[in-house]
C-alpha cells in the first residue's frame, strides 16, 4: 500500500462563500490530489439547487451528482462527513433520529460509491452528554453493527476532537475502537486534534500548556506502542497558528458558545509546514509516529479548517489546493513517504471511484 493525498471538500472553501463544489473539485484535480472527503455541507449546497420540496429525494440526487462529478475527475470519495453529535445521547429519543438519520446516511454513502462514514466525538453540551462510557461504546457498536448489516458494508472512523466534551485525547478514541470490538469500526488520527490539547493552549499568553514537550514525548510513545495500525483508516494531517495575543473575551476570534480550542480550531488551523504562516504544533513529531512509527500508509487528508474559507474572493479555492500541494510535498519528504502505486497495491484501496 501507498500514501494518497486527499482533502475535506470544505477546506478548498465554503460553500455560503459562494464557492461551488465543482470549481472546488477542477482546484483538487488540478492539484494532484486523489480523494476527497466530502463534507455533507457540499452535499446540502448541491441539493438546495435542485428543483422540488423532497429534501431527501434531492440529497440523493446530490449524492449521485457529486459520485459523477469526482469520477469524471477521476477524485475517489474517501468518506462522507462528519456524522455528528451522536455517541451517548443523555436523551434517548434523539438517539433514535440520529439512528434513522444515519439509515439515510446509509444510502447517501451507497449513492457516492464510498464506504466509510466518520464520526467525530460529541462537543455539544455537557447536561446533553451522559458521562457513562459504556452508554457511547454501545451506541458506537451500534452503528457500527448497523453497517456491518448493508451491502457493501459500511466502515466507521470514530475521531476524538481536542474540545470534545466527553471525549478529547486519542487514547480515548483507541479504548472506543478496542471496546466496540467490530472489524468496520477504526479510528482517524489527526495531528491537529493530538496536538491541540496536549501542545496548544490558545487561551495561554504562552500558547501552549504547562509541560508540553514532555507531553508530546510520551503521546508520541504512548501511540506507537499500542496502536494497531490496520485499525487506523486513514490520517489528517493539518497544524494551527499561534496567536499574537490569548484567545479570550476580547479577542477578534472569542466566541461565549464555544471553548477557546473550538474557536481557534474554527478559524486557525494551517497546512502542515506553513511556519511562515505562524504554524507551531509538533506537527512532525505526531507524523513520524504515525509514519514510521506505526507504519502507516493509506489515505492522508488535509482537513483545513481556517477563517479564509469564508472569504468570498474567487481565487480562495486555488489557494487552498495550491498550500495543501505544496504541505504534501514537504510531508512526503520529510516522512519520505511512498506515494507510488505498485502491483500488490491494486485493488486494496476501499475508497470508490
Amino acid at each position: 500500500m501507498h500514501c494518497r493525498l486527499a482533502i475535506t471538500s470544505m477546506s478548498l472553501g465554503r460553500c455560503y462563500a459562494g464557492h461551488s463544489f465543482v470549481h472546488k473539485l477542477d482546484m483538487a484535480r488540478i492539484y494532484g490530489y486523489e480523494g476527497i472527503e466530502l463534507f455533507y455541507e457540499d452535499l446540502v449546497d448541491i441539493a438546495e439547487q435542485l428543483p422540488g420540496d423532497n429534501m431527501r429525494e434531492n440529497e440523493l440526487e446530490a449524492a449521485n451528482i457529486i459520485h459523477q462529478l469526482c469520477h469524471e475527475r477521476g477524485i475517489a470519495i474517501l468518506c462522507l462527513q462528519p456524522f455528528a453529535h451522536y455517541e451517548g445521547l443523555v436523551d434517548r429519543q434523539e438517539h433514535l433520529k440520529r439512528i434513522e438519520k444515519l439509515e439515510f446516511w446509509f444510502q447517501l454513502a451507497r449513492a457516492l460509491h464510498t464506504d466509510i462514514v466518520q464520526i467525530p466525538s460529541s462537543f455539544g453540551p455537557a447536561e446533553e452528554l451522559s458521562e457513562d462510557v459504556s452508554l457511547a461504546v454501545a451506541d458506537l457498536r451500534k452503528a457500527a453493527d448497523m453497517g456491518l448489516e448493508q451491502t457493501p458494508p459500511i466502515r466507521f472512523v470514530y475521531e476524538t476532537l481536542c474540545f470534545g466534551t466527553r471525549y478529547n485525547t486519542w487514547e480515548q478514541s483507541w479504548d472506543m475502537v478496542r471496546a466496540v470490538n467490530r472489524p468496520n469500526f477504526g479510528l482517524c488520527l489527526d495531528t491537529f486534534n493530538i496536538a491541540g490539547l496536549i501542545y496548544a493552549d490558545p487561551a495561554s499568553p504562552s500558547g501552549r500548556t504547562t509541560g508540553c514537550n514532555e507531553a508530546v514525548r510520551d503521546c508520541v510513545a504512548r501511540l506507537v506502542s499500542t496502536v494497531d495500525v490496520d485499525k487506523v483508516f486513514y490520517v489528517q494531517v493539518v497544524d494551527a497558528e499561534r496567536l499574537a495575543a490569548p484567545l479570550v473575551k476580547g479577542h477578534q476570534f472569542y466566541s461565549a458558545e464555544q471553548t477557546p480550542r473550538m474557536s481557534w480550531s474554527r478559524n486557525c488551523r494551517l497546512f502542515y509546514g506553513e511556519k511562515d504562516r505562524g504554524a507551531y504544533l509538533p506537527v512532525a513529531e505526531i507524523s513520524r509516529a504515525i509514519f514510521q512509527g506505526l507504519g502507516f500508509q493509506g489515505w492522508v487528508s488535509m482537513e483545513l479548517f481556517h477563517r479564509r474559507m469564508a472569504d468570498t474572493d474567487a481565487v480562495v479555492p486555488k489557494e487552498l489546493a495550491s498550500r495543501g500541494a505544496t504541505a504534501w510535498a514537504k510531508l512526503v519528504r520529510d516522512m519520505s513517504l511512498r506515494t507510488e502505486e505498485t502491483p500488490s497495491d491494486m485493488g486494496r484501496m476501499t475508497a470508490s471511484l
